[in-house]
């Protein structure tokens, strides 16, 4: 599923920044800087930027488990099970 990306010259940036920025938020993808013809920086919306920050947040946890995992640590899933089960019947 490509995705041909969103590119803004920096020039276009510093002209008309209140319509790039309007755009970033209305497309929820992000959008491309450019300087020179390369690109410099990457502009998204904070929502997509702090959905992307909960979703990695939320892999570090999955591996972090994962390590707990292989090395024997934590706790088994029926346990934590139990315990969930037991903390909403006392509510």
């Amino acid at each position: 599923m490509s995705k041909v990306p969103h590119i803004i010259p920096i020039t276009d940036l510093r002209q008309d920044s209140a319509t790039v920025l309007k755009r970033v938020r209305e497309s929820k993808q992000p959008f491309f800087i450019t300087q020179r013809g390369r690109a410099a920086a990457v502009l998204q919306s904070t929502e997509a930027y702090e959905r992307g920050e909960h979703e990695r947040e939320l892999l570090r946890l999955l591996a972090r488990g994962d390590k707990e995992i292989a090395a024997g640590e934590g706790y088994d899933l029926e346990s934590v099970l139990a315990e969930a089960d037991a903390l909403l019947q006392r509510e």
